[in-house]
């Protein structure tokens, strides 16, 4: 997912790749889903902060291949999405041909140099985990807004313990910081956002959830791929099935890769031989850097500023699309919100005004999108910048955010986008989901009545399109 944000819509459901649909309207995939991308992200986070502590886990002990007997069972009921393979009736068919669908994997297995002994110890004793379906298709009725977003995840208590692991991991993040050149305040923030330090990491078996997705369900095709990564992982010997254990969607570790990143990513931090990014810092913290350089980090710089918007100004501008360098963005009248100069005046950034017109305004630069390389949403990757300016000692944001202003209901968002397309402004299918084409068709809404472009969908914006 990508884009700028309305609000921050919340599965409450456990450890879920999908935990948050984030209502920034997205530019490219939805990584939200950031099982789509295959990169890392906000997986279980949410389990425990927005709905409390994990509850102890009421599956059994996991099985030779770690799959769980005795969880939460699955609704029976046909998925949300309205996908063909997401009836309750296609979800029956394909979990009664699980043990085929898998063994139907050993082929593949092998070109990836996989033993034979290792895919049949790997595999046996799973069996699909349906309640995966169930968290695969929800649709929350309710949104967080971007402030509460925040609030949650930039709070004392992490703050306090994200410096004890900076303190105690200090001699990694200088080896870290030395061979990638990516700020050790970021890495500490994915850390602490993505799994509370290590305390919200999932319970679900990697193995069964990717063999479960890679078999049933509407995205056989790129889970296959991770079911079949995941059993490379374990091939090679870099972690056991034990450890392997995290999201509905699989994703794993404190920071929370998916079995194909791990691929792409993870590195040997301490030359013993294995690339362990669970219980091993200096391999966690090195692959954090190293997913990071790869997208493109930028070594000694920010990720970007909080800025004030003059009254009256054009929020058409405020587009991911539309970058400028930020003496352009000063002559528009933006200026930093400590009144302290801009330290590269030639850098080019893009306006984010996630709140509209009442709220702050910010100007994001290229280490912006790298984190959003990890995971596509303005709020999450706003979130780790701030989480990390806070580390390094740095202040709260100056402005305040529009508290005032309540979260429309999934009914109300629907409502929202039925009336923009009845007034001619929207062209896709209503569905409740806020991305792109929803802020553009609200802007060009709000542009006609003489109101801040600013794509914010406020009760107030509502009521206007009701006519009131």
């Amino acid at each position: 997912m990508r884009q700028l944000v309305t609000a921050v819509t919340l599965s409450l459901t456990g450890a879920t790749m999908l935990a948050a649909a984030l209502l920034f309207p997205m530019s490219a995939q939805a990584q939200g889903q950031q099982a789509q991308q295959g990169q890392n992200g906000l997986s279980n986070l949410f389990s425990g902060i927005f709905s409390g502590p994990n509850p102890a886990p009421s599956q059994a002990a996991p099985g030779p291949g770690g799959a769980q007997t005795g969880a939460q069972p699955w609704s029976g009921e046909d998925g949300a999405s309205g996908h063909p393979l997401m009836t309750a009736a296609a979800i029956r068919e394909a979990a009664g041909n699980f043990d085929n669908c898998v063994a139907g994997m050993w082929p593949d297995a092998a070109r990836r140099n996989i033993t034979q002994e290792n895919f049949q110890r790997f595999t046996a004793g799973l069996s699909p985990d349906l309640r995966i379906m169930d968290l695969m298709d929800s649709q929350p009725e309710f949104s967080k807004s971007i402030w509460d977003y925040l609030d949650i995840l930039v709070n004392d208590n992490r703050l306090a313990k994200g410096k004890e692991v900076l303190a105690k991991y200090k001699a990694q993040f200088d080896a870290t910081e030395k061979a990638y050149g990516v700020d050790r305040y970021i890495i500490a923030a994915i850390w602490g956002i993505e799994s509370n330090y290590s305390t919200q990491m999932g319970d679900r078996s990697v193995l069964q959830s990717t063999a479960t997705l890679a078999c049933v369900g509407r995205r056989q095709a790129y889970f296959k791929d991770e079911f079949l990564s995941a059993l490379e992982i374990l091939n090679r010997g870099d972690l056991r099935p034990e450890q392997m254990r995290g999201s509905w969607a699989g994703a794993f570790g404190p920071t929370q890769f998916m079995p194909t990143a791990f691929k792409r990513f993870a590195v040997d931090g301490d030359g013993d031989g294995r690339r362990d990014v669970v219980d091993n810092a200096s391999d966690l913290i090195a692959s954090t850097a190293n997913n990071l350089k790869k997208d493109g980090w930028q070594s000694g710089q920010t990720w970007g500023f909080e800025v004030l918007v003059p009254e009256g100004f054009n929020y058409m501008l405020a587009d991911r699309a539309k970058a400028m360098t930020i003496a352009q963005w000063e002559k528009l009248g933006l200026k930093r919100a400590t009144n302290q100069p801009f330290p590269h005046p030639a850098e080019k950034a893009y306006l984010l005004a996630p709140a509209g017109a009442q709220g702050p305004g910010f100007l994001m630069l290229q280490n912006f999108r790298v984190i959003m390389k990890y995971n596509p949403a303005e709020a999450y990757a706003m979130a780790i910048g701030h989480f990390a300016d806070r580390l390094r000692g740095g202040q709260p944001f100056v402005q305040p955010w529009p508290r005032q202003e309540r979260e429309l209901s999934r009914g109300e968002r629907l409502e929202l986008q039925q009336l923009l397309v009845q007034r001619g402004f929207y062209k896709g299918t209503p569905d409740g989901q806020f991305g792109g084409q929803t802020r553009d068709a609200l802007r060009n809404f709000q542009a006609s009545i003489g109101a801040p472009a600013d794509g914010f969908a406020s009760s107030d914006v509502l009521d206007r399109l009701r006519g009131r």
